[in-house]
């Protein structure tokens, strides 16, 4: 049996087994142990054997994988061009899978690696998790047009994603969120006009290629970054209705609002996230005397890019 093996360091680098760059990586110049084992267990290296140019054998310890580590083995995974994978990953004990679809087995080790987020509660903001499997269903949301995108394009980002959005009346509602690997500051890419109504105009215009948490209200920033950065590491979409007070002048802005989160690939190792809003007519739910402070939601939106 030929097998080839390579270790991915936990910045993405990738090593010979026994190697100077290796045992470099290791910190231990002359290890009297299974340097490997110990790597993959403690210091979040994943190792990728290919055998019999047949198979490819991934092997990790998840919950010490960094971003940086699962983008370097997807990059090997898509161009490898073999038709069998087995991941191996431990937790009490060890388990393996085997999928026959490059694709899965993507998604499969960005489902073991992502972090379970945990989100500080804060009284301003609150997130409650929905199902996305029923937006799916729900013919009387429009949000569901774009999930559907997302899984007929298989996660992919391209110009026709934009003008998915123009025909189906979401651009204007649309953010689209930059993270890459390295560091995973999430960033504006682009901020359709109905947001304008939350976040004041001159940074409207001016937070493209900034820090999502680079706003007047940076609490409120910091905390959506959070989300943003969890769906582009994890893969998966996310769907949530949101309650927000959001800081902004000439006063506090009011708003519950349905939340779709979207990760797409794209040609280089930036993660694209789309967020699309619904807005929700519940003034029940909000603190009391809140509720008269909502904008409505601008009817108008872009018709052309």
């Amino acid at each position: 049996m030929n097998r080839q093996t390579t270790l991915v360091t936990s910045d993405g680098q990738l090593v010979l087994p026994g190697s100077r760059e290796f045992l470099a990586a290791l910190g231990d110049p002359e290890p009297d142990y299974d340097a490997e084992a110990f790597a993959i267990k403690n210091l979040g290296f994943v190792k990728i054997s290919i055998i019999d140019q047949a198979i490819i054998e991934i092997e990790l310890h998840p919950r010490n994988v960094t971003f940086q580590a699962v983008l370097a083995v997807q990059q090997r995974i898509q161009s490898a061009g073999v038709k069998l994978f087995r991941l191996r990953h431990l937790d009490e004990i060890w388990h393996s899978e085997i999928t026959s679809s490059a694709e899965q087995a993507m998604v499969r080790l960005s489902q073991l690696t992502a972090p379970t987020l945990v989100v500080p509660p804060q009284q301003r903001f609150v997130v409650e998790p929905k199902d996305y499997s029923q937006l799916l269903d729900d013919e009387a949301n429009e949000l569901r047009f774009m999930a559907l995108k997302w899984r007929m394009s298989f996660g992919r980002f391209d110009s026709t994603v934009i003008s998915f959005a123009i025909n189906h009346q979401l651009l204007s509602r649309m953010m689209i969120i930059g993270v890459k690997p390295r560091p995973a500051d999430p960033v504006y890419r682009f901020i359709g006009e109905a947001h304008s109504t939350w976040l004041e105009r001159p940074y409207h215009t001016s937070v493209l290629g900034e820090n999502v948490a680079n706003i007047p209200d940076k609490d409120y920033g910091e905390w959506a970054a959070q989300f943003h950065k969890d769906v582009a590491m994890n893969g998966q979409p996310r769907f949530d209705c949101v309650t927000a007070s959001i800081q902004r002048t000439p006063r506090t802005y009011h708003s519950r609002y349905e939340r779709l989160l979207l990760p797409w690939s794209t040609a280089s190792d930036e993660i694209l996230v789309t967020v699309c809003n619904r807005r929700v007519s519940d003034a029940a739910v909000l603190p009391l005397g809140l509720a008269d402070d909502i904008a409505p939601e601008p009817r108008n939106s872009l018709k052309s890019a």
